[in-house]
């Protein structure tokens, strides 16, 4: 059977602990009991955790052995256009479980302005929202997710590939931008509702993006970010294995 993964809030040797609405989850719904075993993610790597003890609050661990993890070296970087929350989150969550390495929310030209202005607020939330996606999806790491920028200070994060969804693309899809491999950092972007400006697709032109498309249907945001976060975890992850069998 399966364990069920935890992300220590705090580790100190062979030790580790869940604190706060996290140990309560532990404890409360899930019955969790002294003697029980979980995987438990300490400092980047994932190990067997054994609970020693349960307080109000805060659950402790002995460590053990490490766990097998798996997963692909190469990161993926998402430049996540800011629109309606309800419909962000949902996109923010299912990223996460698909294997983004970062998320930068970004203020785009057709971003709605209350959205812009409350968009600050809502870090530590989709902070929480990834926390609780890694345990599920088994992550050993938590994305970064970044403090809201505009479109011009996030255009030029460092990559070796760069790609832009573009409704506009009418030749290139997703898929072929990685017929001659991936690199070992790619940065997506994806525009708010509406998409994005010609002014913005001609930025990301003269900054060396490369522009593609998901087909010929209109997608919403939120459906637009997790099937091009599936397609290009797909293709890193095959490129991955490629280079573990070459190598």
């Amino acid at each position: 059977m399966t364990r069920r993964r935890w992300i220590a809030d705090e580790v100190s040797g062979n030790h580790a602990t869940l604190t706060g609405s996290h140990a309560d989850h532990l404890t409360r719904v899930l019955r969790a009991r002294v003697g029980q075993e979980f995987d438990i993610v300490a400092d980047s790597s994932v190990r067997r955790g054994t609970i020693a003890s349960i307080a109000d609050g805060r659950v402790e661990f002995d460590l053990g052995e490490e766990v097998e993890s798996g997963g692909t070296a190469a990161q993926l970087v998402l430049l996540l256009a800011i629109f309606k929350f309800d419909r962000m989150e949902w996109a923010i969550e299912k990223c996460t479980e698909l294997g983004v390495e970062r998320i930068v929310p970004v203020i785009a030209r057709r971003t709605d302005s209350h959205l812009a202005a409350s968009s600050a607020k809502r870090v530590e939330r989709w902070r929480r929202i990834t926390a609780q996606a890694s345990e599920q999806s088994r992550r050993t790491t938590l994305p970064e997710v970044d403090e809201p920028s505009k479109l011009r200070d996030a255009i030029n994060l460092p990559a070796s590939l760069k790609i832009v969804l573009a409704e506009s693309e009418k030749h290139t899809r997703l898929a072929d931008i990685f017929s001659s491999g991936t690199g070992d950092k790619i940065l997506l972007a994806i525009g708010p509702e509406g998409g994005w400006t010609g002014e913005e697709l001609q930025l990301f032109q003269k900054e060396g993006w490369n522009s593609a498309s998901l087909g010929p249907t209109i997608l919403r945001a939120e459906t637009a970010a997790i099937a091009a976060t599936a397609i290009t975890m797909a293709e890193l992850n095959r490129w991955s294995c490629t280079q573990g069998e070459k190598s």
